[in-house]
Formats: structure tokens, sequence, C-alpha cells
């Protein structure tokens, strides 16, 4: 198949939001956009029927609108429209192994909702063997933002991270922006004092850690020479570091393992607090 980017409708302001920069992101890479309407009720296709009795009136519509709204927008684009008689989680999980990457609607969260997001979107996050991006509503607007420059990526220091800096420097590559790299640590419990923190302590740490961020960056800067990554080290932990970098950037990036343990959670802290939390549009991206 050739290359594709997929975004899922479902007729919701996130998934119209997610479809616009989902175009803009096909137009960038010059693959094919794909508009994918899941639902198991869909009906065989019936020869010329009138929109009365055609089942899949209204699912024809809700892709047929979409299509030609960012068909106006991007009149250079190859976009196609797919409605699939499925199961939306299954058939996006299907869609996401064939595409170069999956884009999704994700809805703004009050603290009372911290902990839910779509059901299919979060079994698709978790399972995906490709990239997956979570757009809001909101991001739409704050994608033209002059404040929404940077790509940020979350980066751990340990295990592997290759897959995770070769998505987040294309990203910053493509847009012509700065990459900032956030690690986040937590300080041992010796670095606190009753009067604070022991300033030595945290300033080895610090130091350690930027010696660690450079040398995992040194080939990334050679690969990717038009992108400069700014790294930037805090004393707190991966989460709130991350969530804190995200603010005004226009792409967050973070990973997943592929393979954890069987009772462990499918998305790691991280991921989850920049899924529940950050503002801006989020790529998953999972990695060995």
């Amino acid at each position: 198949m050739e290359p594709v980017v997929t975004v899922g409708l479902d007729g919701s302001p996130e998934s119209m939001a997610a479809a616009h920069w989902a175009a803009d992101e096909a137009e960038r890479r010059k693959v094919t956009l794909r508009l994918m309407h899941a639902w198991p009720m869909l009906a065989p296709e019936p020869v010329r029927a009138a929109s009365e009795i055609d089942q899949n009136y209204w699912a024809k519509r809700l892709v047929h609108q979409a299509q030609a709204e960012l068909q106006a927008r991007h009149p250079g684009l190859l976009i196609v429209g797919n409605l699939v008689a499925d199961d939306a989680q299954d058939a996006l999980l299907k869609a996401a192994a064939e595409s170069e990457l999956t884009v999704l609607g994700s809805r703004g969260l009050t603290s009372s909702e911290s902990y839910f997001l779509g059901s299919v979107s979060m079994a698709v996050v978790a399972r995906a063997e490709r990239p997956v991006v979570l757009i809001r509503a909101e991001a739409r607007e704050q994608g033209s933002s002059p404040a929404s420059r940077s790509v940020v990526v979350a980066l751990k220091l340990h295990g592997p991270c290759d897959d995770l800096l070769a998505f987040a420097f294309e990203a910053a590559a493509a847009r012509g922006v700065p990459l900032q790299v956030v690690h986040g640590r937590s300080l041992p419990l010796h670095a606190h004092t009753p009067w604070g923190v022991d300033h030595d302590v945290a300033k080895e740490i610090t130091e350690d850690a930027k010696k660690e961020l450079g040398q995992v960056l040194r080939p990334w800067r050679e690969k990717f020479p038009g992108v400069e990554p700014v790294d930037a080290v805090r004393l707190e932990s991966p989460a709130e570091a991350v969530v804190r970098a995200a603010e005004g950037a226009s792409l967050l990036v973070v990973g997943r393992r592929k393979h954890r343990p069987p009772l462990a959670p499918r998305l790691g802290p991280l991921a989850h607090a920049a899924l529940h939390h950050a503002r801006c549009p989020v790529a998953v991206v999972p990695h060995d």
C-alpha cells in the first residue's frame, strides 16, 4: 500500500480538528490522506439507492463533507474516504498498522475528567504498532499561535530511544522549528534537607544528566544538521517536566514501549500524563 496518513472521523469537533491537522501533516509528508469512519452497522453498498433508503447516508455525508472542506484548503492533496463496517477500535488498529501515522481526536479535559479519554482513542494509542497523534479541538487555533513554534520530545535516558528521536527530529526538520529535548528527573531523598534542596547534589545530578543527553543526541545532531536540539534537564518528576515543557509547543512527542510486562498498564506514567494534561497535539511513538 502507498504511504498514507489516516484520520478517524466520528462527527465530533475533535475529529474534525484531527482531520485538519492530519491534512497539514499529509501535505507536509507528500502522502495520501485517508478519512476513515467505522461503524459495525454499515450496510453493504446498495446499487443506486435513494438517500431516504440508504442506510449509509449519514456516514457517507460525514466523510464527504469533511473531504470537501479539507480539499478546499488543500487542493493539491490526494484525499480518500473510507467507510468500514467494523468496530471503530478494531478498524483503526488495522489502519494504524498500514499507515505512516494515525490521527485521532481527543476531547478537552476538565479536572473532574482528567482520567477519561475516549475509550477508542486510548485503546488505539495503547496498542498501535506505529505512531498515533491525539488532537484536541482547541489545538487547531493554538497551532497558528506565534507561541506554538517548537517540537518537544520527552526523553527518559534509559532503554532504546531511536524510534522516538527519529520521529521528533523529522517533525522538527519538516516544520523548520527548534526541537526541545526534555528530561525530567526526581531528586533522591538524600538531596532534600530540612532547609530545602542540597544545591551541590542537585548540581551534580543535573550535570550528569546533561552529559548523558549530550551523548544520546550527538549522532542525531550529525544526522539532522538543520535542527539544533535544545536540551533541558528538569529536577522534577518526568510527567510534570514534560507537561510543563509542552505549554505553547506545536507538538509533544512521547514514547510507549511495545512490549510491557503482562500486568503492567499499556501506557507508562509519562505518556499517560501527556495525553491527559498536555494541551498541544501529542504523538505517541511505540518502541522496543
